[in-house]
């Protein structure tokens, strides 16, 4: 860490953040904002976000040694969605948890949360596998690309599912993955469906759905999340 130098004491409402960290280490005004953003500015030892925070003279200010100012790159990050639930544009993640799952080492930031796009997204009814790309390159492949990735679901219907409820579910590869109670979970995949198509596909086979997962997009799977957790995509996943 290196710690700050005395600084002029003579403003006893406290100064932006941001202002502060600039005079104590030479930077500029931005460039004090892109080490803020990073999480590597301590006040009285607390990380902290906000280049608008008020500090006062008193209080200590650090930042992380060889820490240097840089814009905070793009992330992008997949959520296991309740059925229910439907996602506020302005707040994602609100409500969510990081799941124990996440292997990226990342550190949440703010930042990570702004202009967050919802791409392949889920009806309010139905749970699993959302994903929220800063990334152009991964937004314009899962849009691109939409009529040809595949979804993998697990579908839960009433009703007896017979091999020939299975046949005609073409084209989409559908198997019965448990039963009990009289209800069914089946495992379909299938590319680019269409809202309401498997709902659809059931409804011809005289099956009522029950509820409906996607565990799996494209080459990425849900991955033993807990509904309402989240975790940041790693740097070798690809849809």
């Amino acid at each position: 860490m290196k710690s700050e130098s005395d600084l002029p004491d003579d403003d006893t409402q406290g100064v932006r953040l941001a202002k502060r960290v600039a005079a104590q280490g030479g930077w500029s005004r931005r460039d004090a904002e892109l080490l803020i953003d990073n999480g590597v500015v301590r006040v009285d030892g607390t990380v902290a976000l906000s280049p608008q925070l008020r500090v006062l003279p008193a209080q200590r200010v650090e930042i992380e040694k060889n820490a240097t100012p840089q814009p905070v790159p793009p992330v992008t990050v997949v959520l296991h969605k309740p059925a229910g639930m439907d996602i506020d544009p302005a707040a994602p993640l609100a409500g969510a948890r990081r799941s124990d799952t996440d292997r990226s080492g990342l550190r949440p930031l703010p930042r990570h949360l702004l202009d967050q796009h919802c791409v392949a997204p889920l009806g309010t009814r139905d749970s699993g596998l959302v994903v929220f790309t800063q990334v152009h390159g991964i937004e314009r492949k899962l849009v691109e690309d939409a009529g040809i990735l595949e979804h993998e679901l697990q579908v839960e219907v009433q009703g007896e599912v017979t091999p020939e409820a299975l046949q005609g579910m073409r084209p989409a590869r559908v198997s019965v993955g448990s039963q009990r109670e009289g209800r069914t979970v089946l495992r379909f995949a299938i590319k680019g469906p269409q809202p309401g198509q498997v709902s659809a596909m059931c409804a011809r086979a005289g099956l009522q759905v029950m509820g409906v997962r996607r565990i799996r997009l494209g080459r990425v799977p849900l991955a033993g999340m807990a509904p309402g957790e989240w975790r940041y995509l790693l740097p070798e996943e690809r849809f």
